[in-house]
């Protein structure tokens, strides 16, 4: 099974949370076809939650329904955003290619397949 592209994703992605009215926004494009995605949680209250793909050596066992789209761990949780921003900066700088995503939600819910690693 083959991932759909990066932009598709994060297009897809985008509309899904702004439609059940969670702001989300493309902060940096990457890649169309193959960029790595992160995806920063604003939780609203100072702190963020970081996501980010998951290596490939862990896809190995995981259930093929969801191996052709995109599966993530959790980075940061409930990390100050200055932290979570240094470290989204890292990621640029070590892959000029990534996507960064921003959206927002108190709870803290991503709507992403993770995966502990």
């Amino acid at each position: 099974m083959q991932r759909i592209t990066s932009e598709f994703f994060v297009a897809a992605y985008v509309r899904r949370r702004n439609d059940n009215g969670r702001f989300t926004a493309v902060v940096r494009r990457g890649n169309a076809e193959a960029g790595a995605i992160f995806v920063k949680l604003a939780r609203l209250d100072g702190t963020a939650d970081l996501y980010g793909p998951v290596p490939q050596i862990y896809l190995d066992d995981v259930d093929a329904a969801i191996a052709g789209g995109r599966v993530f761990e959790r980075l940061m949780v409930a990390s100050p955003e200055f932290e979570v921003e240094e470290r989204l900066a890292s990621e640029r700088r070590f892959d000029s290619d990534c996507w960064v995503v921003e959206t927002e939600d108190r709870t803290g819910e991503a709507e992403l397949d993770v995966i502990e690693t």
